[in-house]
């Protein structure tokens, strides 16, 4: 399992450079100037000469690479044409709070979808199975900025039992700095009224990115699980007297959840796509926000940026899987 680890860890630097070069490559074919993007159409010519020489507009695209690359090995992604700072500054300062939404929104999914689907699978064309296929088939084909939309009109603007957009209330300050995850952040300094108000305004943006994530592991759920519940063995367990809980638990669930790993990793990166829509709406200054502001404007330090983080996360969580395969069941082979 070590080597295999170390394996994939190669690879993620050769997919770093594929990232790299194909995304550095695309911005150059974009047939817009930066420099006048980022300027205006009414700058003269020398601010926009002085602007190419400041950021290295002025060089060949081979050299714009190279020095990007340089500067890469040292750990600087250079610096943003919108917001005139750091890349690696403006990463530090969104990057947690998609995170943070990310993995609200994995929870939501992971209970509800992992629950409903064994539920819908053990009492078969049952009401509650019924139910649940109706859940999956409304979560799959709706839209997440309308049901964004929708449940900021009910629980926000009529009922008022959640707060609206945003990560904390107006008046309220952030907590010091730790993870950047205001949740995290507020309980390591013990301040519960920010955790209370955090967890408040996280609700609704999590519960409308996961649910379409829900949706999708709770098909598969239920549909792994009538598969491994229909196997000899299960029947045989049966047979021999077991309770249905112990059948369930200890023989069906874990062999169950196999195909399931796979739809948790890939639905966690759909989770980070998906952020986009769902930042816009709740106002939530996320990677995803600051992905669309960058690209709009075309800021390409900025945008090849945020693409190799997404170029890190997703060959990080399949490796996650991998692994999760292994300890689910040692008799598979990473690699």
């Amino acid at each position: 399992m070590l080597r295999y680890i170390i394996r994939r860890l190669a690879g993620l630097l050769l997919v770093f450079v594929g990232v790299s070069v194909i995304t550095f490559t695309l911005a150059q074919l974009v047939p817009v100037d930066p420099a006048v993007a980022a300027l205006g159409q009414n700058a003269r010519d020398e601010q926009i000469e002085a602007f190419r020489r400041q950021y290295g507009l002025d060089r060949s695209p081979v050299e714009q690479y190279l020095s990007y690359v340089g500067r890469l090995l040292q750990g600087d992604l250079g610096t943003s044409i919108r917001t005139r700072r750091p890349v690696a500054e403006d990463l530090r300062d969104f990057l947690p709070a998609t995170i943070e939404l990310a993995l609200a929104a994995m929870v939501v999914a992971l209970i509800l979808g992992i629950a409903l689907g064994i539920l819908a699978a053990v009492r078969r064309n049952s009401l509650l199975d019924g139910a649940a296929r109706v859940f999956a088939l409304v979560g799959g084909a709706l839209p997440i900025f309308f049901l964004g939309l929708v449940m900021l009109a009910i629980f926000y603007s009529r009922l008022r039992w959640l707060p609206g957009p945003g990560r904390l209330d107006a008046l309220l300050q952030p907590p010091p700095r730790v993870t950047g995850m205001y949740t995290v952040d507020s309980l390591l300094a013990g301040d519960w009224t920010l955790l209370r108000n955090s967890l408040e305004h996280l609700v609704l943006p999590a519960a409308t990115l996961g649910y379409f994530s829900t949706a999708v592991l709770l098909r598969m759920t239920r549909s792994s699980m009538l598969e491994v519940l229909g196997q000899d063995y299960i029947r045989t367990a049966r047979a021999k007297g077991l309770h249905d809980r112990v059948v369930l638990l200890r023989h069906a669930l874990k062999n169950g959840m196999i195909p399931v790993l796979t739809t948790i990793g890939i639905t966690f990166g759909s989770l980070l796509s998906g952020a986009v829509l769902t930042e816009t709406i709740f106002a939530w200054p996320g990677l995803g926000r600051y992905a669309t502001a960058s690209a709009t404007s075309l800021d390409f330090p900025a945008v090849m940026g945020v693409t190799l983080i997404a170029a890190i996360v997703y060959p990080v969580v399949n490796t996650l899987v991998d692994i999760g395969y292994h300890a689910l069941d040692p008799r598979i082979r990473a690699g």
